[in-house]
C-alpha cells in the first residue's frame, strides 16, 4: 500500500475533528457502482480489502488513510460522435433532408444515453493520508488535478474541511537551483540522478539528464544552462537514505520510493496480511512526519498561512 506520488496539504494543528467522527462523515459519500446512465461514480471504500463494510478510515499511530473509489465508463466522445453521424445520414436518406442542429444534438443524447449501459466500466483508487496531531494530508494522486477530485468529494461529506495546499517561503524551483549551482543538496539530502531544466523563453527549450550521475561534468553543464536561464523543474532527491523521489517546480513529490530498509522492517514484523498492511502504513506515515518537516524546511519553511 505504499504511496507512490504525494500532494501535500495543510491543515490546522491539532485538527479538531477526531478520526471517529471523520469515518462517520465520510458515510455520507460511500462509494456505489456507476448507475446505468451515469458516466462517473466516486465515493469511500474500506482502505483495507478485507475490512468490514463500514470500516472508512484506517488509524494507526495516530494516522489515518482514506480511500476514494473511482468508477468510470468507458465511452470515448468519437464512438458517440460516429454512431450519431451515422444514424443522422439514416434519417436523411428516408426524410429527404439532413437533421437540423436541435435535432442534431437530441440524436447525440439519445445516443449516448442507449450506449453508455452498455459501456465497460473501469476503477481506480485514491489513497488519502492525513495527520492530524501536525496538521498534514497527502493524496497519492500524480497531478493537483486528480487529488482535488478525492478532495472534492471529501469536502462534499465533511462539515468543514479548513484546507490549504503547502506552500513554502521559497520555490521549489528556486531551491533546487541553488542546490544544482551549489553541488549539494540540504542537510539530510542527496542529489540523484535525475534532473530537468526548462528555459522559460518562448522555445521552452528543455534539458533532461536521466540515469545521469550529476557531479563533475554534468554539474558545469547544469550550472550552464541555470546561468543561461534554464530553471529546475524536476530532480531527484533522496532523503536520509530510507525515501527517494522526485521533487517538481509545483511542490509536487512523485516517483516515491520507500527503499529497501524500510521494506525489510515490514517483512520482519509478519507475514499475515492484515499485519503487513498495518505495519506498512504505520512505517509510511511515520516516515512522512519526519519527511515532511525536513523537505520543508530545506525549502524556507512553510508560509505564515501554512503554517497555522
Amino acid at each position: 500500500m505504499w504511496f507512490k506520488n504525494l500532494q501535500i496539504y495543510r491543515l490546522p494543528a491539532p485538527w479538531s475533528l477526531s478520526f471517529s467522527e471523520l469515518a462517520e462523515q465520510l458515510g455520507r459519500g460511500v462509494f456505489h457502482p456507476c448507475g446505468n446512465l451515469e458516466a462517473v461514480s466516486r465515493g469511500w471504500v474500506p482502505p483495507r480489502a478485507r475490512a468490514e463494510e463500514g470500516d472508512l478510515a484506517h488509524v494507526a499511530g495516530g494516522q489515518c488513510l482514506i480511500t476514494l473509489m473511482t468508477e468510470s465508463r468507458l465511452l470515448p466522445a468519437t464512438v458517440i460522435q460516429q454512431e450519431t453521424l451515422a444514424r443522422a445520414e439514416k434519417q436523411a436518406a428516408e426524410q429527404g433532408y439532413p437533421p437540423g442542429r436541435k435535432a442534431l444534438r437530441d440524436l447525440k443524447e439519445q445516443v449516448r444515453d442507449e450506449l453508455l449501459p452498455r459501456a465497460f466500466t473501469c476503477r481506480r483508487k485514491t489513497s488519502v493520508w492525513i495527520d492530524r496531531e501536525h496538521g498534514w494530508l497527502g493524496v497519492d494522486a500524480g497531478s493537483l488535478a486528480k487529488a482535488e477530485e478525492a478532495l472534492e468529494h471529501l469536502r462534499q461529506c465533511l462539515d468543514d474541511l479548513p484546507l490549504a495546499l503547502a506552500q513554502t517561503r521559497i520555490s521549489p524551483t528556486s531551491a533546487m537551483a541553488d542546490w544544482l549551482t551549489g553541488g549539494d543538496a540540504p542537510a539530510g539530502f542527496t542529489i540523484d540522478r535525475d534532473c530537468e531544466l526548462k528555459a522559460v523563453d518562448e522555445e521552452r527549450a528543455v534539458v533532461r539528464y536521466v540515469r545521469h550521475p550529476l557531479g563533475d561534468e554534468a554539474a558545469a553543464e547544469i550550472r550552464a544552462h541555470i546561468a543561461a536561464g534554464k530553471l529546475p523543474t524536476r530532480l531527484a532527491l533522496t532523503w536520509n537514505e530510507r525515501v527517494a523521489f522526485v521533487l517538481t517546480e509545483k511542490g509536487e513529490i512523485k516517483r516515491l520510493e520507500f527503499l529497501d530498509v524500510l521494506k525489510e522492517e515490514v517483512e520482519q514484523e509478519s507475514d499475515n496480511a492484515d499485519e503487513i498492511f498495518d505495519a506498512e502504513f504505520t512505517l509510511m506515515s511515520g516516515e512522512f512526519a519526519r519527511f515532511l518537516p525536513d523537505l520543508m524546511d530545506a525549502l524556507g519553511g512553510l508560509t505564515a498561512e501554512n503554517g497555522r
